[in-house]
């Protein structure tokens, strides 16, 4: 029971913000089809000066490759091992290690630029002088960045989302932010956030209802040396975005950190599992497992709730290895997420 209101609760402060609301207040002035929805495919409209006119409300979209979660929960997730520090490895291990119970967001703090990049519905205003993003997203923030040539700080007082300043070549919104503090979360699974970090987003809007982003990620205390992450943002017409506010962190209090399982029992779950029609293969990754599952290719890394009992770190799915009557794993349970599974261990490689 606290397992599943641990679960209930980080669902609660990690999930996305209700559907915008205004449904019947019509977005003036934009490209139309004949029946009345937005022609997303038509040129993309340009400021008096001539540059392209990034304004609207844009849906970011699921970035991660197929079958996983986006950039929003991990945006490290293509990369090899070695391009993260050992430092910040163990950082995140240990934040997966209490299922994320002190993030930003189980505390009513702000959440980093680049989730707010890669989750939800933002609204950009643009200025000759001065671009505005405001975002549907806990706390509803927003972010400024200085088109007036001027440069970035040089020894800046640590923010959450920075300093921004930013500039165009040619058709292409180039962004320069510094002054990130440490206390931020890159996302949800809780790659951290230094005050070294350097961000370089670059936005190109190529037709009316799509804007192509990167974002660079320069941060030597997290990172062995920067990589580039892509995404498409679609036009969201006929819509406003929403006020998002956390709750006096009314839940936190309830969040419970991961189980403590000795490395010779952790051993014995290690193997291959047959369920119908496909295998399960159990790894360990330091105090937690890893469940290669192709039905549920989301549910990788497991964290223990007990000795024998591990949960899901994204979703509320659960596995619980089982033992004969002298002491073999024969077999584990999965509940949650789906039906009910028994993965029966293969012949030969059950352990005591």
């Amino acid at each position: 029971m606290r397992a599943s209101l641990t679960l209930l609760a980080v669902a609660a402060l990690f999930s996305a913000s209700a559907p915008a609301q205004w449904a019947d207040v019509k977005t003036p002035g934009i490209p139309r089809l004949g029946g009345g929805k937005p022609n997303l495919s038509a040129p993309a409209p340009r400021s008096a000066d001539g540059k392209p006119d990034l304004s609207g409300i844009w849906q970011a979209g699921r970035a991660g490759p197929a079958g996983q979660y986006g950039y929003d929960y991990n945006v490290t997730q293509n990369l090899p091992a070695d391009a993260v520090t050992p430092w910040a490895q163990a950082v995140r291990q240990q934040r997966v290690q209490d299922f994320r119970k002190d993030s930003p967001l189980a505390h009513c703090l702000p959440v980093s630029v680049p989730f707010l990049n890669f989750r939800g519905l933002s609204r950009i205003v643009q200025t000759p002088g001065l671009i505005v993003i405001l975002y549907e997203s806990p706390n509803s923030p927003h972010r400024m960045i200085f088109m007036d040539g001027r440069e970035l700080p040089k020894d800046p007082n640590p923010t959450w989302l920075g300093y921004s300043v930013g500039h165009w070549e040619e058709d292409t919104l180039v962004v320069n932010s510094v002054g990130f503090n440490d206390e931020g979360w890159l996302d949800v699974g809780g790659n951290p956030q230094t005050e070294s970090l350097r961000l370089t987003e670059r936005f190109r809007r190529p037709d009316f209802g799509h804007l192509q982003m990167e974002v660079t990620f320069d941060d030597p205390k997290t990172f062995t040396k920067p990589f580039t992450l892509r995404m498409e943002k679609t036009y969201s017409a006929d819509t406003e975005i929403l006020e998002d506010v956390c709750e006096n962190e009314r839940d936190s209090g309830h969040l419970l950190g991961g189980f403590k399982v000795n490395p010779e029992t952790l051993a014995k779950y290690a193997g291959t599992y047959q369920l119908p029609g496909r295998e399960a293969v159990v790894t360990i990754s330091g105090d937690q497992l890893i469940v290669k599952d192709s039905a549920h290719p989301k549910d990788q890394l497991f964290v223990a709730r007990s000795q024998t009992q591990f949960l899901s770190s994204v979703s509320e799915a659960s596995i619980e290895f089982v033992k004969d009557a002298t002491g073999v794993v024969t077999h584990f349970t999965r509940t949650g997420g789906g039906p009910d599974e028994k993965a029966v261990r293969e012949s030969g490689a059950a352990q005591r």
